[in-house]
């Protein structure tokens, strides 16, 4: 089991990676409620994560061989679905941010992992959805 310390510097390393997002208020130590956490801890690490969220999305995508490249709409309702029944991809976006919590972050998620699962999931979507010209960059060739 690593050091306190060590878990410390490695807590404020995590931290000092999340970018500020314009509107938000000054984020306290430790979220109490659910809603708290999401716009004050996932939100920040889903900025963060937000090309390497695409790039996974986009790759996805390509296996499956979905036409993203056809009309919005039908991209959006592709993309739709693929978030929500793809159980690999939901995984693997849950990964992308839950690597990234702090050690008491990480207690709180552990507590309230369905319902902050959820709100994650929902956050990453609307992410992709309102980024599918960026998205449609990174589709291998």
């Amino acid at each position: 089991m690593p050091t306190p310390d060590l878990s410390t510097r490695a807590d404020a390393a995590l931290l000092a990676l999340r970018p500020a997002i314009a509107g938000q208020p000054a984020a306290i130590p430790t979220p109490d409620t659910v809603a708290d956490f999401q716009h004050q801890v996932l939100r920040p690490v889903l900025k963060l994560q937000h090309t390497v969220l695409l790039v996974t999305v986009a790759d996805i995508a390509h296996d499956y061989h979905l036409p993203l490249a056809a009309e919005p709409s039908e991209a959006t309702r592709l993309l739709t679905e693929l978030l929500a029944r793809n159980a690999r991809l939901r995984a693997t976006l849950l990964g992308l941010v839950v690597g990234l919590l702090t050690q008491p972050e990480l207690a709180f998620y552990r507590l309230h992992r369905a319902e902050l699962n959820r709100r994650l999931l929902d956050l990453a979507q609307q992410r992709v959805l309102s980024s599918l010209p960026e998205l449609l960059t990174y589709l291998p060739a």
